[in-house]
């Protein structure tokens, strides 16, 4: 990756546990994606997450050449999402699946103007 992972906690306490555990699912995404550019990681804690324990809310914006792909946990909310770590797993998950499904069609693309 060219620019550096940045995380930013939001309504909580930065975690290096937290952070690492971001770093670690971006290490093994870019394996995957190695067009990966930069990636800015948001992770926010409702205001009823103490009191009702509500989900944890990760946003991640992934720069690729030509695009950025966006993830907001709070779109598909998994009720198991009341942990930092679950939460961010599926977050990855969904970012690898956005980054897939751009692959695919880029290749597609290339496909046709080479044809």
């Amino acid at each position: 990756m060219q620019k550096s992972l940045q995380i930013t906690f939001r309504h909580m306490p930065a975690s290096p546990a937290v952070e690492a555990k971001a770093r670690e699912l971006l290490e093994r995404l870019e394996r995957i994606h190695s067009q990966i550019v930069g990636c800015h990681v948001t992770i926010d804690t409702p205001d009823a997450h103490q009191n009702k324990g509500a989900p944890f809310v990760i946003k991640i914006d992934i720069e690729v050449p030509g695009r950025t792909v966006h993830v907001d946990s709070a779109k598909h909310p998994h009720p198991e999402d009341v942990d930092a770590y679950l939460a961010l797993r599926h977050a990855f998950d969904t970012a690898r699946r956005l980054l897939d499904e751009l692959a695919q069609k880029r290749h597609a693309q290339d496909h046709r103007l080479e044809g």
